[in-house]
């Protein structure tokens, strides 16, 4: 029986680093924002329904691929649109996750990786045996957002403020990766957990 984990964080906190290093180390990481993206190709059933949710306006012109900035612009000012978006979206994305888990389960892995940045938000915890939490201080956080998206420290901190603060996600989590310091001290810690739960790819 392969074990499943749920790896998550928030945004600037290291999450993607921390699911580079897991994948460099052999095992086999399952990605949500991947799949996000691969359900709404031209053609899948989602970008269908979406297409006749929102109207082809959203549309590139020339590639007829979703627009994500005038459909983002639209659920953005809009709460009813966006849960209309959700509800074709996340459940195709959900989907695409477990039937992706169980191919890897079938060819022997023994460690699955969800990488889910909504893992609690979304109540997606069914999905998984443990979870593993990616946590950085709020100030880091800041810092960190600032530099690599250019943000304002007022449109970092209120991207970091429309999300699940981390410190209460450290709270619901199997395991915890303090990651305020450097990338050796992180990987230090993720090969603790490795070691604790006998994890093998």
């Amino acid at each position: 029986m392969a074990i499943i984990l749920g790896l998550t964080g928030g945004i600037a906190s290291g999450k993607s680093t921390v699911s580079n290093m897991l994948e460099q180390k052999g095992y086999t990481v399952i990605d949500a924002d991947l799949a996000a993206r691969k359900v709404v190709e031209t053609g899948q059933p989602a970008y269908l329904a979406i297409v006749e949710e929102f109207g082809k306006g959203i549309l590139h012109e020339e590639s007829e691929t979703i627009d994500r900035a005038k459909l983002g612009t639209i659920v953005f000012r809009n709460e009813e649109m966006r849960k209309k978006l959700n509800g074709i979206v996340h459940p195709a994305v959900r989907g695409l996750m477990l039937s992706e888990k169980d191919q890897a389960a079938a060819s022997g892995k023994n460690t699955i990786i969800m990488d889910i940045p909504l893992l609690f938000e979304s109540e997606l915890t069914w999905m998984v045996d443990r979870t593993i939490v990616v946590y950085v201080d709020e100030e880091t956080q800041l810092s960190r957002l600032m530099k690599r998206n250019q943000f304002t420290k007022q449109e970092a901190s209120s991207r970091i403020a429309s999300q699940f603060p981390l410190k209460d996600k450290v709270g619901l989590a199997d395991a915890v990766i303090n990651n305020n310091g450097t990338i050796e001290e992180s990987e230090k810690q993720l090969d603790m957990i490795i070691n604790d739960w006998n994890l093998r790819p």
